[in-house]
């Protein structure tokens, strides 16, 4: 099946610091493994700008406001202690949102099926009124609701960073249309989506270990996916983090995963959206900071995304 990839060069000039791992070095990584797979027929489309009206689907006015003012130049403007703002950054967000947004616009209007966002910054952390953990904006929740705004009436995100989406659970909670399943490492940052922590019917979380075999994690993964199936979506969406991967350096070794186990992930989730979304199914990058794992990494996802 063909993928549409949607980026932008735009997002290399997002730069958090030289020492910082979110680095513009991690979409090179991703768009040279995919451009060298000479077999893939993927169809490059730009990434737009995140409007405003989009970006308040799931971000308060204020807080847009907020961000819309920081302008440094030379400098850097610290959001919190891992996230901050560089001359380029504002642009570099809107265009990493505005990705799957048109991604899921594309697809209602049948001119895609699948695709795959090659973007940064990350997003699953951004709440609707906070910055968090190198992230923004809720990208991949804003598209969820542009997606229920095309007509999709049931949208269900699965998230396999090493990390808790806690800004995706946020902006979801208990609303209609609307599911978020997560597998992440516990304990981890930022602490949040342990299965005894009390959410909403719409809300999912599995777990895996620190140090598991991937045998855990893939037992983990086929509950969640019950989940989604149970839920029967008519849309996926993907928050394709590849920081549990065993080389990560912000996963720190804590999961053990290879390129081919999200590869298998990848295909349970094309499996549940044959059956229930009429394949359709956007992914949008999240983690993953070991430039080699994650390049492979994103390759061997896209690969299971056309082969399905």
């Amino acid at each position: 099946m063909d993928v549409a990839l949607y980026t932008h060069q735009d997002m290399l000039d997002h730069r958090p610091g030289e020492w910082h791992p979110e680095r513009p070095e991690r979409l090179r990584a991703v768009i040279d493994a995919l451009d060298e797979a000479t077999e893939l027929d993927l169809e490059p489309r730009d990434a737009p700008l995140a409007e405003l009206a989009d970006l308040a689907r799931v971000h308060d006015q204020a807080y847009l406001d907020s961000i819309f003012r920081i302008t440094p130049v030379h400098d850097l403007h610290e959001l919190d202690a891992d996230t901050y703002m560089s001359a380029g950054s504002l642009v570099a967000a809107r265009r990493a949102a505005g990705a799957p947004v048109q991604a899921v616009r594309d697809i209602a209007a049948g001119l895609a099926e699948r695709a795959f966002c090659a973007v940064r910054p990350p997003g699953h952390h951004a709440e609707p009124n906070l910055p968090m953990g190198f992230c923004i904006f809720s990208n991949v929740a804003i598209a969820a609701k542009a997606a229920q705004a095309a007509g999709f009436h049931k949208v269900a995100v699965v998230d396999f960073d090493i990390h808790h989406g806690n800004g995706t659970q946020a902006a979801f909670a208990g609303r209609e249309g609307l599911f978020f399943g997560s597998i992440h490492q516990w304990p981890m940052w930022p602490g949040t989506g342990h299965p005894s922590e009390w959410v909403p019917g719409n809300i999912v979380n599995a777990v895996s270990p620190m140090g598991a075999p991937p045998q855990v994690w893939r037992r983990a993964f086929e509950g969640l996916m019950e989940k989604v199936d149970e839920f029967a979506p008519d849309l996926i969406l993907v928050s394709a983090g590849f920081d549990a991967h065993h080389r990560d350096p912000v996963g720190d070794g804590g999961q053990s995963l290879e390129e081919a186990d999200f590869a298998w992930a990848t295909r349970a989730i094309v499996s549940v959206a044959n059956a229930r979304a009429k394949g359709r199914v956007v992914s949008s990058l999240e983690g993953g900071y070991d430039l080699e794992a994650l390049g492979l990494s994103a390759l061997a996802h896209v690969r299971a995304l056309a082969d399905g």
